[in-house]
């Protein structure tokens, strides 16, 4: 079991940058796949930032060249570096861990459906 908590979240305007963190405790996230994802409202939720055990990401298209996700091992904490927001990306950002993943590339690492570990997630607010 892994216990996930999301924090840096926030208001920020068009634009403008933010980075998330997701402190991990009860196992070690440098050895499965961990993910960001968000949720908006009426929305279905989304895949936007994975990284393996090797440290390999990927990376949702609309995403690409403005979000960086990043790992800290000794302090068991992912990242999510989030630049040149923009009004649509506001949502619940959340972390997960899919506990059965070691290595993982492409497409299907974003599937929300294979995490298994969830935070609470964090809202994320951009306004124009």
């Amino acid at each position: 079991q892994v216990q996930l908590v999301e924090s840096g979240g926030g208001s920020v305007e068009a634009g403008g940058s933010l980075r998330l963190s997701c402190a991990a405790s009860g196992s070690a996230i440098n050895n499965v796949c961990m993910g960001w994802f968000r949720q908006a409202p009426g929305k279905e939720r989304e895949g936007l930032a994975t990284v393996d055990s090797a440290l390999r990401p990927t990376y949702a298209d609309r995403v690409t060249g403005r979000f960086t996700i990043s790992r800290d091992d000794p302090k068991n904490t992912l990242y999510l570096q989030m630049n040149s927001l923009e009004v649509e990306d506001t949502a619940v950002y959340y972390c997960a861990a899919d506990l059965a993943c070691t290595y993982c590339s492409g497409a299907q690492c974003l599937r929300p459906g294979r995490y298994g570990s969830w935070g609470q997630g964090t809202q994320v607010t951009v306004s124009s």
